[in-house]
């Protein structure tokens, strides 16, 4: 009786079967030193990754699977390039939408065509089918990831920082109001005045109209890839937990859902600090 209690109790202290769809760049960055814990505890990790990739490499203790894709690594470098040199340029309200409205026409086209290589590669998806994960961790700002734990009926754990367009807020149904939580690239503050609210509220058309033409094609192939309609928001609202790398120190106030859990200073350094 003893031996059969001993062999429950370490059964359940076994480690996990996590897959894990990162986004290339710093999100990849971020989520590998959380990898690397998870494998120390134990845990199985097999990540899926386009064999074209700006950061994404394989690491030590952990199961890389990739995929080909229509495009070079010179090709997604200079898109990347491009996208954040127009993002961060000083210029008029109008000028910087449509660069970046170009730029990210682009840029999501590749991204988009690489979801599709993944989603239709029969071969790679018998083998995670078969695999039998626990859970999938992935970033939603791509809902590729998000697209596989529903053909698998797996639950899933978002690792980021914040969507565009506040896609977070609608997924899990959480207040954000414009009078309140200032929309990105506004510069604003949660104590905003009433010509601060009104720009705040028009940034919010704009951004709309920005993630209409980025997130809805992953809706379509979502509805082709589950046969059934398929919204965004609906997509992202099938997430478990949201790990989200914000706090009430380095980011203002907003309200929150029970199930997304700040957790800044995941990537920081350990440094004893003197005395």
């Amino acid at each position: 009786v003893m031996l059969v209690l001993l062999l429950s109790v370490l059964n359940l202290a076994a480690g996990g079967k996590l897959l894990v769809l990162p986004v290339d760049g710093s999100h990849w960055l971020g989520m590998r030193e959380v990898l690397d814990g998870l494998r120390q505890k134990g845990h199985e990790i097999v990540v899926i990754a386009p064999e074209v990739s700006l950061h994404i490499k394989p690491t030590e203790g952990i199961v890389m699977k990739t995929y080909p894709v229509p495009f070079t690594l010179e090709e997604l470098d200079e898109s990347f390039q491009a996208f954040f040199q127009d993002m961060f340029e000083e210029e008029s309200f109008l000028g910087r939408f449509i660069k970046i409205y170009q730029r990210t026409k682009e840029t999501s086209a590749m991204l988009m065509a690489s979801c599709k290589q993944l989603l239709y590669n029969k071969e790679l998806i018998s083998y995670l089918e078969e695999s039998e994960f626990d859970a999938v961790l992935t970033n939603p700002i791509l809902p590729c990831g998000q697209i596989v734990a529903d053909r698998l009926s797996l639950p899933s754990v978002f690792f980021l920082h914040q969507m565009p367009c506040g896609l977070e807020y609608g997924a899990t149904q959480c207040p954000n109001p414009p009078s309140y939580v200032p929309r990105i690239f506004t510069g604003l503050t949660d104590h905003m005045n009433f010509l601060q609210r009104v720009k705040n509220l028009l940034f919010d058309f704009t951004n709309y109209l920005l993630c209409d033409f980025v997130f809805q094609p992953y809706a379509k192939l979502a509805s082709e890839v589950l046969e059934r309609d398929v919204t965004v928001n609906a997509l992202l609202s099938h997430a478990s937990i949201w790990l989200m790398k914000l706090d009430f120190v380095l980011h203002y106030p907003r309200p929150l859902m029970p199930n997304m859990i700040m957790i800044s200073g995941v990537n920081c350094a350990h440094k004893k600090l003197t005395q």
